[in-house]
């Protein structure tokens, strides 16, 4: 059960909300056909690239840091 309660205050993050709004209104805007498909998948592959390149390092950084 902490490990969920840990997983989940993880999300709260400004960061991590800010992600998501930023998907959110590009999704609705994207359906609404006010910004092109290309437009939000460019902003799309950017936003979830950045996380999963900054927690893969982070997870390299730790690896290395415990066999120290």
């Amino acid at each position: 059960m902490s490990k969920f309660v840990t997983k989940l205050t993880s999300l709260i993050e400004v960061k991590k909300i800010i992600a998501l709004i930023v998907i959110t209104v590009f999704c609705i805007l994207s359906t609404k056909e006010v910004v092109s498909t290309e437009q939000f998948t460019t902003v799309a592959i950017m936003i979830v690239s950045f996380y999963f390149g900054q927690s893969t390092v982070k997870g390299t950084v730790k690896k290395v840091e415990e066999q120290e």
